[in-house]
């Protein structure tokens, strides 16, 4: 592997703060050697947003450092360690098993943002598994976080795309490829969880020495280790959470933050019919960012159980089920801090479930709200909201596709006729009756109408429109059908005559029924 490659660019990635955390929280890990690597896709218009200069990004030298073919000496890749809870299903070490951490790079504001290989080879976290992406599955988390990014919502983006020359196999032999993608963090609820294991065995062997070395005498067990969980909680409030560092209450107010972060983000998925497919506590973002697009996908008829992936048999992570979930995840969150809320564990106890408390009401405010605007309306009632759980139930009944109801509710808004809304149900005398009162009910200036637009994309990334994508790269190395994606889920409220067909939903032989993981 070269590490020092030529350049007359200097490279922008700059820091490693994971290098602040505790030893076992991180591991040196360098990347594989790609045999032919190629970039095919640079987001310049992330870049500019960010204020980086994009020049270093389409050098040979970038291209070198990002297909794991040369380091930078100075600043050695890592693979940070996390614990988690799979499906409910408690799993000690994860961490990442196909990703490299190269470290920061600062932004025009002065932000830093994590710079980080996805699909880039093993790690020591890789279990067996060979660290590498597929061409498919870089493609879609490039596509749907990008689609992500323009629904307003927050998430990890995608700086680059490269393929890598090698041969991954799957069910068959595919193309590899690396995604580069930034964060403003990497840091989850299983990195919390991680640190707290590892006190707790450490505590474990400090007991067991102690009582070897006096086995007569009545010692007393050593009081928790938590040294780990606090140096993370302290690095994460210093780098995400300034606002809280004079708190005498900063730990409680990091799980409360942490939780309006989670509350906001599940209420702004649900609302555009996104449904993230594994959120278990390795893939819940610290900071509240949309994180892991693995099985994820965005519903085309409207149903609250409606579930993608191929793994989740049970319907845990099912559209309507994603609030529950991110309480959950946000209780095993708690668990790992009650240490550091009171010396007393039965007053950690409660203060912790205080603070858990809020995050239901937080979730239901921030939905609420949203689904007033998705209709048009300035502010809730007791008659919007009893109009808006009719409408939905009669759209799940005649299963009435989610995003082309909103837009189409839109258009009427904006003075379209009703037949447009009306011919997307079975039952038109209900779906009439239902527009009646809507129309009587709703707010009628440009305001209200400006929101209404704002909160319904006319297009969404398709399972079927972003599986064709893929299909068309991977199997004939056509991009363009990629590219046009891109382009197009930049902006999802404003449409080119020319582009209108991406926003149909599928027909039942384009159907896509089953997600699968990318690993």
């Amino acid at each position: 592997m070269n590490t020092n490659p030529s350049a007359t660019i200097n490279n922008p990635i700059c820091f490693q703060h994971y290098r602040d955390l505790p030893a076992e929280m991180f591991a040196e890990s360098m990347p594989a050697p790609s045999a032919a690597p190629s970039l095919i896709e640079l987001n310049t218009n992330l870049l500019d947003q960010l204020g980086i200069d994009s020049s270093w990004f389409g050098s040979q030298q970038a291209l070198s450092v990002l297909s794991g073919n040369s380091i930078n000496e100075a600043n050695h890749p890592i693979a940070m360690a996390y614990s988690g809870h799979q499906f409910g299903n408690w799993s000690a070490v994860l961490g990442d098993g196909r990703a490299h951490m190269l470290g920061q790079v600062k932004t025009a504001e002065g932000r830093y943002i994590d710079l980080q290989l996805k699909g880039s080879g093993r790690t020591q976290f890789s279990r067996g598994g060979d660290g590498r992406a597929t061409l498919g599955s870089v493609i879609r988390e490039y596509l749907l976080s990008e689609a992500m990014a323009g629904l307003g919502i927050s998430t990890t983006r995608s700086i680059a795309m490269l393929t890598t020359g090698d041969s991954v196999a799957r069910e068959q032999l595919n193309p590899g490829a690396i995604l580069v993608r930034s964060a403003e963090s990497h840091l989850r609820v299983g990195s919390f969880q991680f640190a707290r294991s590892q006190s707790i065995q450490t505590q474990s062997i400090q007991a067991e020495s102690i009582q070897a070395q006096s086995i007569q005498e009545d010692s007393a067990q050593p009081p928790a280790t938590i040294d780990g969980v606090k140096a993370l909680a302290d690095f994460t409030i210093v780098r995400h959470f300034p606002e809280l560092e004079q708190s005498s209450s900063k730990y409680l107010d990091l799980l409360s933050a942490v939780g309006k972060r989670q509350a906001s983000l599940i209420a702004e998925w649900m609302l555009v019919g996104f449904i993230h497919g594994v959120m278990n506590t390795d893939n819940v973002s610290i900071t509240g960012e949309t994180i892991d697009f693995g099985p994820c996908a965005f519903m085309d008829e409207y149903n609250p159980q409606k579930v993608f992936s191929s793994i989740d048999v049970q319907g845990r992570y099912a559209w309507d089920q994603q609030p529950t979930i991110g309480q959950w995840n946000l209780t095993r969150l708690a668990e790992t801090l009650l240490p550091l809320f009171d010396d007393n564990e039965e007053k950690s106890v409660e203060m912790a479930q205080q603070r858990l408390a809020e995050f239901i009401p937080q979730f239901q405010q921030s939905f609420q709200a949203g689904l007033m605007r998705k209709f048009g309306f300035t502010e809730g009632s007791d008659q919007t909201r009893q109009l808006t759980t009719e409408m939905l139930a009669a759209m799940e009944a005649d299963g009435v596709d989610f995003t082309v109801f909103f837009n189409n509710l839109t258009r009427v808004a904006e003075g379209e006729s009703e037949p447009v809304l009306i011919n997307l149900f079975n039952d038109a005398e209900v779906a009439s009756s239902l527009i009646e009162q809507w129309q009587a009910l709703r707010a009628k200036d440009s305001d209200s109408l400006l929101s209404m637009r704002q909160a319904n994309p006319a297009v969404i990334a398709r399972n079927h429109q972003v599986q064709f994508a893929i299909d068309a790269a991977v199997e004939d190395n056509d991009f363009l059908p990629f590219k046009r994606l891109c382009r197009v889920l930049a902006n999802p409220y404003q449409i080119d005559p020319a582009d209108h067909e991406l926003m149909a939903p599928p027909k039942s032989e384009q159907r896509v029924t089953r997600t699968f993981c990318g690993t």
